[in-house]
């Protein structure tokens, strides 16, 4: 798929051609031998090809993702890859896109469906709320919704308002749902591999500013160590990752918000603070054994987040580790997220996103003794 082809979304001043063209260049990279320079677009193209390879009731279909390979370019090439019955466009209605995949689950498919930006989905709400996650429950267990719903989600792109919002919260509060977000390109593959192999619905929320991210991964070796799994059990679901280790406090994030807690952790150890970092992988389920061990650990926690502050997965981490760590806690549990504010426009969304400083000076507040 060449990226200079325009998408509906760019036509509509929705997503920069810039945007457009460096989503193509990601998903476009070309898989080589050996740990190579992969960007979290590919990853997770490949998460999807592999996954079709393997299961052919694997199907991908959303808005544009089939001759134009989507917005971001993500679903690339698999309509060439897999046909137009394995890879489809769909109208413009997010409502139907998830009806439909809740009946072809229903059926035995494995549907992938994509919901283009964040806000684009809550016109399906009411389908993920009343049918996704409820069917397990309302048939006994008779019926499985082996579905994943993708959301790219979050700031940090320059886009308007409808494709910047962080909706987490939302469907971590909907039981019956999982609730996945990758902040590394080796967790971006093999999150979405174990997510399109459960046979529960995921949530697959994909941080848009992380699409063309870079880490050294051998993905042919990541895929054959998926692949060759015996046991079948996740390596991810449920369970935190310590991104860095550290002794004064703990900086807990998850998605869009890693890289930046990473960030400041590097900051802080110039200034000979030692911060430890958690990654939070998946917010449903909820691993509270690693976070709730760390903060023993360190005995202070800052937890980091784009969202807004109130009635927030950050709110809900932050009453977790209070309860299970309270006489371990050498401060209150400071938080730092977006404000309680609709999202900003594009030259000040860097006001709103939680950054280094802000994280800083919510560490310096943790009532240190000197």
């Amino acid at each position: 798929m060449s990226p200079t082809i325009t998408t509906s979304s760019e036509a509509n001043g929705n997503v920069s051609s810039a945007t457009a063209r460096a989503a193509a260049s990601a998903a476009a990279t070309v898989e080589a031998a050996g740990p190579q320079p992969v960007t979290m677009a590919k990853a997770l193209n490949t998460a999807m090809a592999d996954a079709m390879r393997t299961d052919k009731l694997v199907l991908v279909f959303g808005e544009d993702v089939g001759k134009l390979g989507g917005v971001f370019r993500i679903t690339d090439g698999l309509m060439a890859a897999f046909g137009e019955q394995r890879c489809f466009d769909t109208p413009l209605a997010e409502s139907g896109i998830v009806g439909m995949a809740v009946g072809m689950a229903i059926n035995g498919m494995r549907p992938v469906v994509e919901m283009q930006f964040d806000a684009f989905a809550y016109p399906a709400f009411e389908q993920i709320v009343s049918h996704v996650a409820k069917m397990h429950n309302r048939t006994k267990g008779r019926l499985k919704l082996p579905m994943v719903i993708r959301v790219p989600y979050a700031g940090g792109i320059g886009g308007v308002e409808h494709h910047c919002d962080s909706s987490e919260s939302y469907y971590a509060h909907t039981a019956g749902l999982k609730v996945y977000t990758p902040a590394t390109v080796a967790d971006a593959y093999l999150m979405l591999r174990e997510a399109i192999d459960s046979d529960d619905p995921v949530m697959f929320m994909e941080p848009k500013k992380l699409y063309w991210s870079k880490d050294l991964v051998d993905l042919d070796a990541l895929r054959g160590e998926y692949e060759a799994k015996a046991d079948g059990r996740s390596s991810t679901e449920g369970r935190a990752a310590v991104a860095r280790s550290g002794t004064d406090a703990t900086l807990i994030a998850y998605g869009p918000s890693v890289p930046v807690a990473l960030a400041a952790a590097a900051a802080a150890a110039e200034e000979g603070r030692s911060l430890e970092v958690i990654d939070i992988r998946t917010i449903v389920p909820f691993d509270d054994e690693t976070v709730a061990a760390s903060v023993r650990k360190t005995g202070r926690a800052v937890v980091i987040a784009e969202a807004h502050g109130f009635a927030s997965v950050s709110s809900e981490i932050v009453a977790r580790v209070q309860e299970r760590c309270f006489h371990h806690l050498a401060a209150p549990i400071r938080r730092v997220t977006g404000f309680d504010v609709p999202y900003p426009a594009p030259k000040l969304e860097h006001y709103y996103l939680p950054g280094v400083d802000r994280i800083l000076d919510a560490v310096d507040d943790l009532q240190w003794e000197d």
